[in-house]
């Protein structure tokens, strides 16, 4: 253990991280709280220092080394077994290793000397050896081993199914479907867009995207994992005996009276397949345009882009920044009785009235470019092509624009004007793109405040820095606490960021010339209405909709 007392203060001053002034706001902060917070933990919400930089400064003056839990080989069973979770949430503390001499514990409080004494003398018979951790990695340990508790009464009941060989009784739901439904309720029920079943060498875990953003939902042990696997897949009608070569599937599933669809893949890897279901609301995709979270001036600019008579708009960005949900809900705001929209997608995830939807198939020669060729033996006004992905698409749907089409489609690019070079890159002249291209969307998806647990906070000051000229003065930033209703996140939802490209005429010429990116850039924020994502981003932190650390965990500085 650790004898010598040292004042965390003290530390952070000496490490230059923290001046006199903010230490003594700090302790008067604490003092007002009649001491029920710590000193680390006020600093950090006033925005004088980061987690990381507290962990750093006491790793170099207490000499104690940092350790990364997730490549820590922890026994999950034994930590549930055999140590009291009183004891080690009250010392913030886990023990990832154990040998003759010393037991290894992980804290991201190591002056909590009182509480790491007690721990010692309760749960060891040697002494403790202290090293340092992230304080979110101990709580997402603490939160796997309070799903193993809760979750071990129904792997026990799949084990024990597994033994009698799915002996029950008749009209009984088996075991493993009831874990099913379990993983698919619990996740549907945290809004989770996307469920991953994943082996590893000694268990399964199962984690959800939710809001974008992926946690751990249970964790079973190995031995249920080809069970749960093989019914899986016969939810999506894959061949139960095939686990060499990646499948794809689908099924639907009523969950308190209301209909999903999901998207069912597999992969195989080293320790099994890896499971994905992709939840499809069919609810969300009846978004409209004003729901999506477009700001005033860049949803009026979007509206008129749309109801341009003919020309390419791409929507921009990595996969899972809502691409597919704004271009349904752009297909939404346009289409009727009066004009005929197609569409080609790989894979088709929701159904529109009024819309001619293609599947595409590669394996039978049904190409993108196939099928917008087709499309225009068929009369359409509106095409929309799923994903540009080579030149032939590319080709075509500017081939598709010039003669009198409205083009939808999706680019893999980081931001708008990233889009333009992209397209040179892909093989497509200059003068074609002028011609064709009249703009581009790029988005991201940032996490919104959770309303109900919704609370004025102070960012890191770093971060205030990077963005000062975006903020008017005295702004009131907010943030989320974590409470039940968010699954202690602190954020509920996501809301789109986006920044619009308008290709007018001037840029056009540019574009022609073969500008590069940087000349399109400094055109676009001098003459037209284009503004990077990050002040779109920034606008929403100071509307309260969102916080700093969300923007730039999505957008970078220009």
């Amino acid at each position: 253990m650790i004898a010598k007392k040292i004042r965390l203060g003290d530390i952070l001053i000496e490490e230059k991280l923290i001046t006199q002034e903010q230490l003594e706001r700090a302790l008067k902060i604490q003092k007002e709280l009649n001491y029920t917070k710590k000193l680390g933990e006020i600093l950090i919400e006033e925005g004088f220092v980061t987690q990381k930089e507290l962990l750093k400064a006491l790793s170099k003056q207490l000499k104690i080394d940092f350790i990364d839990l997730y490549g820590a080989d922890i026994d999950f069973d034994k930590l549930v077994k055999k140590y009291p979770l009183n004891i080690l949430k009250a010392a913030n503390a886990i023990p990832f290793k154990e040998d003759e001499d010393f037991l290894y514990v992980a804290t991201s409080d190591p002056l909590n000397y009182e509480a790491l004494e007690h721990l010692e003398r309760t749960i060891s018979l040697k002494p403790i050896k202290i090293y340092l951790a992230l304080q979110e990695d101990i709580e997402v340990i603490f939160h796997r081993v309070e799903i193993l508790k809760q979750t071990k009464e129904i792997v026990e009941e799949v084990k024990k199914e597994l033994k009698t060989e799915g002996v029950k009784k008749e009209g009984e739901e088996s075991a493993v479907m009831k874990l099913i439904v379990l993983i698919i309720k619990d996740s549907i029920l945290k809004r989770a867009s996307d469920i991953h079943i994943e082996p590893d060498e000694k268990e399964v875990i199962v984690r959800a995207r939710i809001d974008g953003v992926l946690h751990e939902n249970f964790v079973f042990d190995l031995e249920i994992y080809n069970a749960l696997a093989s019914r899986i897949k016969l939810l999506g009608n894959l061949d139960i005996s095939e686990k060499r070569v990646p499948q794809d599937g689908r099924f639907s599933f009523t969950i308190e009276g209301k209909i999903y669809d999901f998207r069912l893949s597999t992969t195989p890897t080293i320790y099994g397949e890896s499971l994905v279901m992709r939840v499809l609301d069919r609810e969300k995709v009846l978004l409209k345009l004003e729901e999506l979270g477009f700001e005033e001036e860049n949803l009026n600019t979007f509206i008129e882009l749309i109801h341009s008579p003919h020309g390419i708009i791409l929507i921009t960005g990595p996969t899972g920044s809502g691409k597919t949900t704004t271009l349904y809900a752009a297909l939404n705001e346009i289409k009727n009785i009066t004009n005929k929209v197609m569409t080609a997608e790989d894979p088709v995830e929701y159904r529109l009235p009024l819309v001619q939807q293609i599947q595409v198939n590669e394996k039978i020669g049904l190409t993108f470019a196939k099928a917008v060729k087709s499309f225009l033996r068929q009369d359409p006004d509106i095409i929309l092509i799923g994903e540009i992905r080579d030149f032939e698409t590319l080709n075509a749907a500017a081939q598709a624009a010039l003669t009198g089409h409205l083009v939808f489609s999706t680019l893999h690019t980081n931001d708008a004007p990233g889009a333009i070079p992209r397209m040179v890159q892909m093989g497509l002249k200059p003068y074609l793109i002028a011609d064709s291209l009249i703009g581009v969307v790029a988005q991201r998806l940032v996490r919104k405040i959770c309303p109900y647990c919704k609370t004025e906070i102070k960012p890191p000051l770093k971060l205030i820095e990077k963005v000062k000229k975006y903020i008017p003065q005295n702004t009131k930033f907010y943030g989320g606490k974590g409470c039940s209703k968010c699954d202690f996140t602190g954020y509920f939802d996501r809301t789109m960021i986006s920044e619009i490209l308008v290709i007018d005429d001037m840029l056009a010429k540019m574009i022609s010339e073969n500008a590069n990116k940087v000349e399109i850039v400094e055109y676009a924020e001098k003459k037209s209405s284009y503004q990077p994502m990050l002040v779109d981003g920034i606008s929403k932190v100071v509307k309260g909709i969102t916080t700093l650390e969300e923007v730039f965990r999505v957008a970078k500085e220009k």
